[in-house]
């Protein structure tokens, strides 16, 4: 233990105040999304709020596009790297993701576990993160080498950890987070709670929520296995399009003021306010 909190991973995020985990135990669930919404939404929370989101998502980093800093460079400074502020000259919210070390944007990432470990803890310790209200840690689908090594780097932090887990209604989905609710209780992982992403459709011209898919078996879920419901998400295509988009331009956080007028930013309002 006493190695952990002397660790290089420790000590760069000793100014970090919380650390969120978004899991999910299968993909196309919507976790980017979410981990994004999460983020903007600490963000705005208060004008002084310091937000960073890293995508441990290493085969398949989104974070960088939903954000519109899809295609710009990591720098190095004497004191590590320097993230990318989705908030430009603001400088609150600060993104990492292996999307910005990529030489061009279709590029697999072909790389087995102790490149992955190396990787993360790069991310980890090697990024001047600074003085953080939250870090969000995107993470990929399932429990896998990258939840490991995010556990055992996050050693020192531990009592600083929680988690979130995303899912959809079907039975399949929640049969996976089943699993990822296991790895969570396996490895002591703190568990804020369930949101049930893509439950319903939200009508683009009138905003009403339509169960045009099935729903509830989230909440249901939360209820059996004794976990806090943080809230339900409709299928958006207002917040779909602007994720999507991957360009920010003009002045100010255009993202955070284009992401509030979409009827999925009111209902996660509530949910952050649980999660915080």
């Amino acid at each position: 233990m006493a190695a952990a909190q002397d660790s290089p991973v420790t000590k760069r995020l000793a100014t970090v105040k919380k650390i969120i985990l978004v899991l999910s135990g299968k993909g196309g669930v919507g976790k980017s999304s979410v981990s994004v919404q999460l983020a903007l939404n600490l963000y705005g929370s208060s004008p002084t709020a310091r937000v960073g989101i890293l995508d441990v998502d290493l085969t398949g980093p989104s974070i960088p596009r939903m954000l519109g800093v899809d295609g710009q460079a990591v720098h190095q400074s004497s004191s590590g790297w320097v993230p990318v502020y989705a908030d430009g000259a603001a400088g609150r919210l600060s993104c990492m993701s292996v999307g910005f070390l990529l030489k061009k944007k279709g590029d697999s990432v072909v790389w087995r576990g102790p490149k992955k470990n190396g990787m993360i803890r790069q991310f980890l310790s090697d990024v001047r993160w600074g003085d953080l209200d939250y870090l969000v840690i995107d993470t990929p689908p399932g429990t896998s080498d990258e939840h490991l090594s995010l556990m055992e780097h996050l050693a020192g932090v531990h009592s600083r950890l929680c988690a979130v887990i995303v899912t959809t209604p079907q039975a399949v989905a929640l049969m996976d987070v089943m699993k990822c609710l296991s790895f969570t209780r396996t490895v002591n992982l703190p568990v804020v709670g369930l949101i049930e992403n893509m439950s319903g459709y939200a009508c683009p011209c009138c905003g009403e929520i339509q169960n045009v898919f099935s729903t509830g078996g989230g909440r249901e879920m939360a209820r059996r296995e004794e976990l806090q419901f943080l809230g339900s998400l409709p299928v958006d295509t207002e917040l779909v399009e602007l994720l999507d988009g991957g360009k920010e331009s003009g002045e100010g956080f255009q993202l955070l003021e284009r992401y509030q007028k979409t009827p999925t930013a009111k209902l996660f309002g509530d949910i952050c306010s649980l999660v915080c």
